[in-house]
């Protein structure tokens, strides 16, 4: 950390974080611990409903279990879009990240407490809750610690998203570990400490980000509040009614999602470019991000994958044994993560350099989706075998090309997010990123089902070619999305 003068007292600008405001510290370590118990969570949550009770899981049958992990990121973005609401409208994005780390832990404490269906169903609903008040505000916080123009800001998100990352890996070997040695409910206790954790960090540093985020941008009146009030309990009936007749069930939840994503997606963007807070640079540059979100859509997908079809590749393909020791198969998310820390900081490094002669970011997104369908054809060398037939190593090196895509899409879609945003939408567009994110995830829960070892051929074939093609039509039309993002890159 270094320390420069200025003429300002305001902690981002009289103090540093690797040459970065210096609440970019503090967002890191948030964002760390909170990855940590999602992803610690995330890691052993399919298996623990598809494994049998007397495994230690809920006994569901398998495709359902996809099922319920692929609708999980679908609920999490869905709160996402509810936690940017809120903070942009009642109570800000700085204190939205505070209560919804209280949210995550008393989930988390759930899963880890309470048996059966029920502490499943109670933990997974309030993590997505709480997760995503936490999602979306901390990273639109970061974009207001940087102007438009800062030719540090991708690389900040890439230090952020190596924050992420770097929780991500540490959470899965944690909890795995654990689970494998004394069952599921100490994994997700494993998870409920790291957000503990977390929350002790952010409330000790909360003075480093200043001002930023304290009031929401675009305040509700008393009578909005009671009419979002009244709306808010009809559609908790509707949900409560159509769980109680039948019509969600656990076989159909992803489906249901999805459908509630793609809406909610249109919707979003409809709202935003019919909006009077919006001018004509703003509608432009909300256009640019159609593509975009396609590109998005297709890399979250696949990435969601890595717990849904590959948990099940991972469990029932790939040789684990390492010189004696059985590792968990809850252990491939690692494979690519070790990949990821290291890329992230070489990414950080190079953008900063670059600096304005980057490439733009749909150039960065489209070689980035193309890298992440290479990685799923790769699989098809070691398709149609018996039995845990996949070398460790061959899966290690393959997800170099998955960690290479993940590098290039994930932290620069969450910064070209936060600078297209128009102002009076900054959280509720991040909420938009996310709902392209929670529907590509929904999407894999519902495909997932496809994969079992007949099929394997096929479903690495199709999941390799798709996002190939949108990534040659994103980097064929980066001109036309360059123009419209209206001085964006």
């Amino acid at each position: 950390m270094t320390t420069v003068r200025t003429k300002t007292s305001r902690p981002s600008e009289t103090r540093t974080f690797f040459g970065h405001p210096l609440g970019l510290a503090n967002l890191f370590g948030v964002e760390l611990w909170e990855r940590f118990s999602y992803y610690g969570m995330a890691a052993i949550l399919t298996y623990y409903l598809y494994y049998s009770i007397a495994n230690g899981g809920l006994g569901i049958p398998q495709s359902t279990a996809l099922g319920i992990a692929g609708a999980y990121d679908g609920l999490l973005s869905i709160s996402i879009a509810l936690g940017a609401w809120l903070a942009d409208r009642v109570v800000g994005m700085e204190r939205m990240v505070l209560y919804g780390g209280f949210v995550v832990l008393a989930g988390h404490l759930a899963l880890a407490l309470l048996p059966g269906l029920a502490g499943m169903g109670v933990g997974v609903i309030l993590v997505a809750l709480g997760g995503g008040a936490v999602k979306a505000n901390a990273s639109t916080l970061l974009g207001t610690l940087y102007s438009r123009q800062d030719p540090r800001r991708d690389a900040g998100f890439s230090l952020f998203y190596f924050g992420i990352t770097l929780g991500s890996f540490l959470g899965p070997l944690i909890t795995g570990a654990m689970q494998q040695d004394f069952g599921f409910h100490i994994g997700f206790g494993i998870a409920a400490i790291g957000m503990a954790l977390g929350l002790i960090q952010y409330v000790a540093f909360r003075r480093n980000l200043g001002d930023a985020g304290k009031s929401p941008s675009d305040p509700l009146s008393r009578n909005g509040r009671i009419k979002v009030a009244a709306i808010a309990a009809g559609i908790l009936g509707v949900i409560v009614v159509a769980i109680v007749t039948g019509m969600v069930r656990l076989d159909n939840v992803s489906q249901i999602a999805t459908v509630v994503l793609l809406v909610g997606l249109v919707g979003y963007f409809a709202v935003m470019l019919k909006s009077p807070k919006v001018d004509a640079v703003e509608r432009n540059r909300i256009r640019s991000f159609i593509p975009i979100c396609i590109a998005v859509v297709v890399f979250w997908a696949l990435s969601a994958q890595m717990f849904t079809a590959l948990a099940v590749y991972s469990d029932e393909r790939i040789n684990w044994d390492v010189f004696g020791w059985d590792m968990p198969p809850s252990y491939f998310f690692l494979l690519e993560t070790i990949w990821v820390l290291p890329l992230l900081l070489v990414a950080s490094a190079v953008w900063t350099r670059l600096g304005d002669r980057a490439p733009s970011s749909p150039v960065k997104l489209g070689v980035g989706v193309i890298l992440v369908g290479i990685s799923f054809l790769l699989f098809l060398t070691m398709s149609g075998g018996t039995g845990k037939s996949s070398p460790l190593l061959a899966v290690f090196f393959i997800l170099f090309f998955f960690a290479l895509g993940e590098m290039l899409v994930a932290p620069v879609g969450l910064s070209v997010t936060t600078k297209l945003a128009p102002k009076a939408f900054r959280a509720q567009m991040m909420a938009f990123y996310y709902f392209a994110v929670g529907l590509g995830s929904t999407i894999t829960g519902t495909v997932s089902g496809l994969y079992s070892r007949d099929t394997e051929v096929q479903y690495f074939a199709c999941a390799g070619a798709i996002p190939i093609v949108v990534g040659l039509g994103l980097l064929l039309g980066r001109r036309w999305i360059g123009r419209m993002m209206e001085g964006v890159r």
